[in-house]
C-alpha cells in the first residue's frame, strides 16, 4: 500500500514538473506497478505526453490511460476542414512520405492508413498530427514495408542493445522472422521498455516489433 501510494506521488510530481502538462485535471491512481491516468485534457498531445511522462517513472510496469480529450472551441472544426489541415501538416513535413499515406476523420477521430518505408516516417506522422489541436483521437494502421530485405536484424539489435548504456542487453532477447521483431525478457521500469523498443525499430530492414518484455 506504501509503495502504491508512493509511485502515484512520484507520477503527480512529474505531471507537475512538465511544462506542457496541465495536470490540475488529471487523475492518478496507482496499484501494484500498474498506474491509471483519468480526467481530461485540451489535447491529444497533452493526453500522449501525460502518457509518456508517467511511463517515464521509475516503478511503473503498466499505463491505463482513461484520460479524454476536451477540445473546447476548436470542437466545432468540421471533418472536412480537419482533414484539409492534417493533410497541410503531413505535405509540409519532409519526413513524411504523404503520396502514400490517406486518412480517414470521422467526428474528430482520425486514422492514418497507407505504407511508409521506415518507422521514423511513421512516427514523424504521428507526432506532426498529435500537435494539431482538433483531433480528439488518432489510430494507424499504416504498414512499414522496408525497400530492402533485412539482413542478419536479429545481430544487429543485439549490437544496438549492447551500446545503449541505460539497457541491461542480456536480459533482452530479440527473435527476428524476416523483417518482425519479437522482444523478451525483463527489465526494471516502463521507460526501459519502451527504450528497447525503439531501439528495436531504429534497426535498418525492421517492419514490426512485438514488445513481450516484462518490467519487474
Amino acid at each position: 500500500m506504501r509503495e502504491d501510494h508512493s509511485l502515484q506521488a512520484a507520477v503527480l510530481d512529474r505531471l507537475d514538473m512538465d511544462p506542457a502538462i496541465n495536470s490540475s485535471h488529471i487523475g492518478v491512481a496507482a496499484r501494484d506497478g500498474v498506474v491509471t491516468l483519468s480526467g481530461r485534457v485540451p489535447s491529444l498531445f497533452e493526453r500522449v505526453e501525460a502518457e509518456k511522462v508517467a511511463g517515464s517513472v521509475r516503478g511503473v510496469r503498466a499505463i491505463v490511460n482513461l484520460m479524454s480529450v476536451e477540445l473546447g472551441g476548436v470542437s466545432q472544426t468540421s471533418d472536412e476542414r480537419l482533414a484539409q489541415q492534417a493533410y497541410s501538416r503531413l505535405a509540409s513535413n519532409s519526413s513524411v512520405p504523404e503520396d502514400r499515406l490517406h486518412l480517414a476523420v470521422n467526428n474528430g477521430v482520425v486514422t492514418l492508413h497507407g505504407d511508409v518505408d521506415w518507422p521514423f516516417q511513421l512516427d514523424a506522422a504521428l507526432k506532426d498530427l498529435q500537435r494539431l489541436g482538433a483531433i480528439r483521437e488518432l489510430h494507424s494502421d499504416v504498414v512499414v514495408r522496408p525497400p530492402v530485405k533485412p539482413e542478419r536484424v536479429q545481430e544487429k539489435i543485439r549490437d544496438a542493445f549492447a551500446q545503449l548504456a541505460p539497457l541491461d542487453a542480456e536480459r533482452i532477447f530479440a527473435t527476428a522472422e524476416g523483417s518482425e521483431v519479437t522482444l523478451a525478457g525483463e527489465v526494471t521500469s516502463w521507460h526501459e521498455k519502451g527504450l528497447a523498443e525503439s531501439v528495436a525499430w531504429s534497426v535498418p530492414g525492421v517492419s514490426k516489433v512485438i514488445n513481450n518484455i516484462l518490467v519487474i
